[in-house]
């Protein structure tokens, strides 16, 4: 049997820094992952280029970009670690990087320079890695942990699961850190897709499936009075609903059975415009509203209605008015989303209630838990990756506190 310090359970974003800066403060560290390759979700983030950290983040106030059952949970390891302390580490190992809009950073290469980075942080800390291995069981013992593998037994002092979501399972998303949760009697917020596309009864959904392709920027919301969330984002339609980072954005807010709103012109007084059309233009009024809006938009808004199918000059003020409302306030239900095939992340997971704020460290002593397999899910935009750095750091170095006499 093959002793260490610590066994770090899950190669990601999360567990490859955990394992490097334990690594680097003197632990005897084991990474294993049942994949072939490291950080997937890494690599395909960010269109390729990894969306790595968001400048705009408040640590002292992560309910702004966080949720979960506790949103305020994750403001002790987003304190202490910060995008500023990522973004040192990215300018040290020399990796060029941007910033695109809404404080996101992107690399100016490929995220295969990210992954990289996490390589060599755990090789500096003679980090030993075991890939493809699964673990097939975990079990208490003393003191600590021995874990069953491919590559036989491991005695480990500390275990960290950093086995992340159920989201995009093509990649490797197993629900393995929620059943390691359930068996040491450790609470589950139930997992749900987020950052995810919605979708749409087929039939209801046929005269907009024809805007597939279509973007616009929009603003969307759901929920009512202290729980109503709006984003100000583009929209993507696709022919089984909606995408895009506005529909990703309420996707995590939304719950089934609950109707979301689109202002599908936002910044735009439609009733006033419409109104200056009709007294100055003798154009059809999906003419006038493609000045307004995409006209592939304006043309499939204007048959729903024969009403809308006139010049703008014939139109009554009657179906203007219902005109400017629909296309300012376009309630939808959603039947559905596209599932975790398609989510960025997994809301939900272990219960915060059942960790250390601090440290990472569950009820069940010498166990801990980091990044997306916790209850804590962000906006879209680089905030997910970060409480990956800021969880895996508070975790390792909770870790060698641990490990000192």
């Amino acid at each position: 049997m093959q002793d260490f310090d610590v066994a770090v359970i899950g190669a990601g974003a999360a567990g490859l820094f955990c394992a490097g800066i334990a690594g680097q403060l003197g632990l005897k560290v084991l990474l294993v992952d049942h994949g072939d390759k490291v950080a997937e979700k890494i690599r395909i983030s960010g269109g390729g280029r990894c969306n790595f950290t968001n400048r705009d983040l408040e640590p002292r106030a992560p309910h702004k970009h966080f949720l979960g059952e506790n949103p305020n949970f994750c403001r002790s390891a987003l304190s202490r670690y910060t995008p500023q302390d990522f973004m040192a580490l990215v300018q040290r190992h020399g990796i060029p990087f941007h910033e695109k809009h809404k404080g996101q950073l992107f690399g100016d290469r490929s995220s295969e320079d990210f992954i990289q980075m996490l390589l060599r942080e755990c090789e500096a800390g003679g980090v030993t890695r075991w890939q493809p291995c699964a673990v097939t069981s975990i079990g208490a013992s003393q003191p600590g942990y021995q874990l069953q593998t491919d590559r036989g037994p491991v005695a480990a002092r500390q275990v960290v699961i950093s086995t992340g979501g159920l989201s995009i399972p093509k990649i490797g998303a197993t629900d393995f850190g929620y059943r390691v949760a359930r068996q040491f009697g450790i609470r589950i917020v139930e997992p749900r897709p987020a950052l995810v596309p919605l979708t749409f009864d087929g039939e209801s959904w046929a005269p907009y499936s024809q805007l597939a392709g279509l973007s616009l920027p929009v603003a969307i919301e759901t929920g009512q009075k202290k729980e109503r969330m709006v984003f100000h984002e583009d929209l993507l339609f696709t022919h089984r609903g909606l995408s895009g980072p506005a529909v990703l954005q309420i996707s995590s807010y939304w719950r089934p059975g609950q109707p979301i709103r689109i202002d599908l012109a936002p910044g735009i007084d439609l009733p006033q415009e419409l109104g200056r059309a009709k007294a100055t233009s003798r154009k059809l009024i999906a003419n006038e509203l493609a000045a307004l809006v995409p006209s592939r938009l304006a043309d499939a808004w204007a048959q729903q209605d024969p009403a809308w199918q006139r010049p703008v000059n014939e139109s009554s003020d009657k179906a203007l008015a219902a005109l400017a409302e629909r296309l300012a306030h376009w309630p939808l239900l959603p039947n559905g989303s596209e599932g975790y095939k398609k989510a960025e992340v997994t809301a939900g997971g272990v219960d915060t209630r059942d960790l250390s704020s601090q440290t990472m460290e569950s009820k069940q002593p010498g166990l801990y838990f980091i990044g997306e397999v916790v209850d804590v899910t962000g906006w879209l935009g680089g905030y997910n990756f970060q409480w990956a750095w800021a969880s895996a750091y508070a975790c390792a170095q909770a870790l060698a506190a641990s490990a000192r006499p």
